[in-house]
């Protein structure tokens, strides 16, 4: 048995009806499983200033109602800023697939200031200087 719909008391917000579904258990039903994320200490972009941008707090799989998981889990310990978690590189349980499956879609993204974009443009300026000197008119 799963819940399917929930009341709340419109005054206290407590639990007011529960709608409760039958199900067997190789079932196949669409749930939706929150997602968390492991590695944050160890990540080289979170270390660089990044900040974690979450795009989907949680995510809608199809699961036989035996296997639904607790929630999902993504290692970001190897992302630097730039870099994205996608659908695919989390491990879902035994026989459950995305409820989306015509593309990869972003879990989360690590975004922030001074990644890779910055460096790129130093690395021109820091070129730039020595031209300037050997064009400059020489004192004699």
């Amino acid at each position: 048995v799963i819940p399917q719909g929930i009341q709340m008391h419109p005054v206290s917000d407590q639990p007011w009806h529960v709608d409760l579904r039958r199900v067997e258990p190789d079932q196949i039903i669409k749930v939706e499983v929150p997602v968390h994320f492991k590695g944050l200490e160890a990540c080289p972009g979170l270390k660089k200033g990044g900040t974690l941008n979450v795009v989907r707090h949680a995510v809608e799989i199809n699961v036989p109602a035996g296997h639904i998981p607790e929630s999902l889990e993504a290692d970001i310990s190897a992302l630097e800023v730039g870099d994205n978690v996608k659908i695919s590189s989390i491990t879902l349980p035994e026989g459950a697939e995305p409820a989306i499956t015509d593309r990869d879609f972003t879990i989360a993204t690590i975004a922030g200031r001074g990644g890779k974009q910055e460096v790129e443009e130093e690395a021109p300026a820091a070129d730039a200087v020595p031209a300037a000197k050997a064009a400059a008119p020489k004192k004699d």
